[in-house]
């Protein structure tokens, strides 16, 4: 508080007004005017002077209002404080907190929410805080509410994960019930409704182990890493929700599913026969797989014509423990399958239905499933919403819907790079998904080593790829100017086709001119390097994407003498198994893989020598080819070696590659920091994957 007086020494008072000498003026923040400009904006309003007004009464003085004067704020501390939890199904429950203000019941939530969005709200305690520190607020225009911050932060910090979630201020709470553990002791000390349910929730989630022996049934040994995942998966079924299992490839994901279904079963909480979704090339895998590791279940796989599959519905799926279908008849067989109340669903290589909007995905949800569980290496391939889709389908929910999940989480995270959030983001996902990659666990893995083979494009070859690069990089660029980046997305992708394939071999570019080309230099380099491995007894897998280029490494090894066998997308099953078959006996040194037929459910472990034979944009499908190798089983030291042609197009996607594999880590491994910042595609990149060969 300053006195006129002390501000006219100074000239600060403005002439027109007109005060009596002993006017005391209460400045702003305890900073007075300095100008006379700054009267305006440097002195307490009405509603900042009643603590000085308090204090001025208690030194004696007598204390008179104009009746102007705003009326005098009561203020008031709650009578009472009230919780209510209540379960809202899928593994959630609703939390309700109410206060009692002059016998009125006020909602709580809008107050927590408004002082989590306020910067200057203490989350935590400031220094020598006093012990009985309050939060004052108003409640109407003369009303003041006094809360304890202390009370206030035991409230709020259990739920700030899911405090802002809501778009009505007013509603309750939804909380995942993995928020247990959290919520219980305060619902216990605040005495809320329902408190009981939670509470016993809490305590079954501590009680329950790290990791679980072999359930009863189970031929052979769980690894230590595995017996923590069957106790993961027992929580997920203590909460009554889904999850994904995200572990690499090669460790072991079908083989805990499997104890995990024992384990149900051994429990009595396992009512109705488990529905296993894969692709079709893993079916045989997972028949192999039960059949070795729990023998005692009833097996049906939904497989044959449609008469052959009505069969099975009517005489063999009443009696089923494990029923196996494929992504593609589960779509044909919706109708019949829905006939069924399944107690478990899994999704094998859950990435079948990253596009939520599919008919794949959409029929996923049609499903009854008492709870669901997904399996799969990449569950983060390009971008979040492929996250979200994957998650949704077995734990609904868990995300918000996807307009708030993008809203969020996504956009923030992908355009903006907001580590606070990404970071919130993993706390959701961490109960709920179990990720361990195999450096976790690189002692039972054999060492893999990779090598980069550089091939320097020359001759016919070179021009075809300069005269073709500056034909596209035109086409390309007509094709921005017209419809914008994100409207020209096929044209781009074509163009670098082309590119791509003159770099694996000119004979697979539908021109004329390319036809004319006969030699390619990264054909000839492979050629080169599998007499030398071959001799030295490597067992040799050859990945591409191109189906074409298969055969055409196919025409060279005959001629070159050297047996493999091949496995593409159009591969019959059962000739499938037989090819796998030939090579892990060691009856064909080399095996012809397509990258897409490859990238999923194989286990070739007598492989020691993986051969990228062109890259591919996803460095996750990438490595999941090479996983195919480098699996538990494995004996053997893994070499992988790529094939890159130097300065091409080859090159520069493999640059680009580091982008997406590191927001991947910063979701799924617990916030990591990005290396790069920016949208993962955009125009600088598109001038650098047509720039001339360096």
């Amino acid at each position: 508080m300053v006195t006129l007086e002390h501000l006219e020494k100074k000239s600060t008072v403005p002439a027109y007004l007109e005060l009596p000498p002993w006017t005391l003026l209460l400045p702003h923040h305890g900073t007075p005017p300095t100008r006379a400009t700054e009267w305006p904006t440097h002195l307490a309003g009405p509603d900042e002077w009643w603590e000085m007004i308090d204090t001025l009464r208690q030194a004696g003085c007598l204390i008179e209002f104009s009746e102007d004067f705003p009326k005098e704020p009561i203020y008031l501390e709650p009578e009472a404080w009230y919780g209510e939890l209540e379960p809202a199904g899928n593994g959630w429950f609703d939390l309700a907190l109410d206060i009692e203000v002059e016998g009125e019941r006020v909602n709580l939530l809008p107050i927590l929410r408004q002082l989590l969005k306020r910067e200057d709200f203490p989350l935590e305690p400031r220094e020598e805080e006093a012990d009985d520190a309050s939060w004052t607020l108003e409640l109407d225009d003369h009303r003041r509410l006094t809360l304890p911050l202390s009370r206030l932060r035991g409230l709020m910090t259990p739920i700030l994960d899911w405090l802002g979630d809501e778009r009505d201020p007013d509603a309750s709470v939804t909380l995942p019930l993995t928020a247990a553990e959290k919520v219980a002791p305060v619902a216990e000390h605040e005495r809320w409704a329902g408190r009981e349910e939670v509470s016993a929730l809490a305590q079954r989630l501590r009680e329950l182990p790290a990791s679980l022996p072999q359930p009863p049934g189970f031929v052979g040994e769980l690894r230590d890493y595995q017996s923590r995942g069957l106790a993961w998966l027992r929580f997920l079924s203590e909460l009554g929700t889904g999850g994904i299992l995200a572990d690499d490839m090669g460790l072991g994901k079908t083989v805990q599913v499997l104890a995990h279904v024992l384990d149900e079963r051994a429990r009595g909480s396992l009512k109705g026969p488990t529905l296993v979704i894969a692709p079709t090339s893993l079916v045989g895998n997972w028949c192999t797989e039960a059949a070795r590791f729990a023998p005692d279940l009833q097996v049906v796989v939904l497989q044959g014509g449609k008469a052959q599959r009505e069969r099975q519905f009517a005489e063999a799926l009443p009696d089923a423990d494990l029923v196996i279908t494929t992504y593609a008849l589960l779509i044909r067989d919706l109708e019949r399958l829905g006939e069924t109340a399944f107690g478990l669903l899994v999704l094998d290589e859950a990435q079948a239905i990253k596009n939520a909007a599919s008919q794949t995905a959409r029929a996923v949800r049609a499903l009854k499933a008492k709870r669901a569980v997904a399996m799969t290496g990449t569950p983060l391939e390009n971008h979040l919403g492929e996250l979200w889709a994957q998650l949704d389908a077995v734990a609904p929910g868990a995300l918000g819907s996807q307009q708030w999940f993008g809203q969020r989480f996504r956009t923030p995270i992908e355009k903006e790079g907001d580590v606070a959030l990404r970071e919130q983001l993993s706390r959701r996902l961490a109960p709920l998904m179990l990720r361990r990659t195999k450096q976790q666990v690189l002692g039972e893995l054999p060492d893999k080593t990779e090598t980069r083979r550089e091939i320097t494009l020359s001759g016919a070859q070179r021009e075809l790829y300069e005269s073709l690069r500056l034909a596209q990089h035109q086409r390309v660029q007509q094709a921005v100017a017209e419809r914008g980046l994100a409207g020209s997305g096929i044209v781009m992708l074509d163009a670098l086709l082309k590119l791509r394939q003159v770099c694996c071999d000119p004979r697979l570019v539908k021109l004329d001119s390319a036809q004319k080309v006969r030699r390619s230099a990264k054909l000839d380099q492979l050629r080169e390097l599998l007499p030398p491995l071959i001799e030295e007894g490597r067992r040799i897998l050859v990945f591409s994407q191109f189906t074409e280029m298969l055969g055409l490494i196919g025409q060279a090894l005959e001629k070159d003498g050297i047996a493999y066998t091949t496995l593409t997308g159009d591969t019959p099953g059962k000739t499938r198994t037989q090819r796998v078959a030939r090579f892990q006996q060691g009856e064909v040194p080399v095996f012809l893989i397509s990258l897409k037929a490859g990238g999923t459910g194989l286990n070739l472990t007598a492989a020691d020598t993986v051969i990228h034979y062109d890259p591919w944009w996803n460095p996750a499908v990438e490595a999941q080819a090479t996983g195919r190798a480098h699996r538990m089983g494995q004996q053997n030291p893994v070499f992988v070696y790529k094939l890159m042609c130097a300065g091409t197009v080859e090159e520069r996607i493999h640059d680009l590659q580091s982008r997406k594999a590191d927001l991947a880590a910063s979701i799924l491994e617990g916030g990591a920091e990005r290396q790069s910042d920016g949208p993962l595609f955009d125009e600088e990149d598109l001038a650098l994957l047509f720039a001339p060969v360096a």
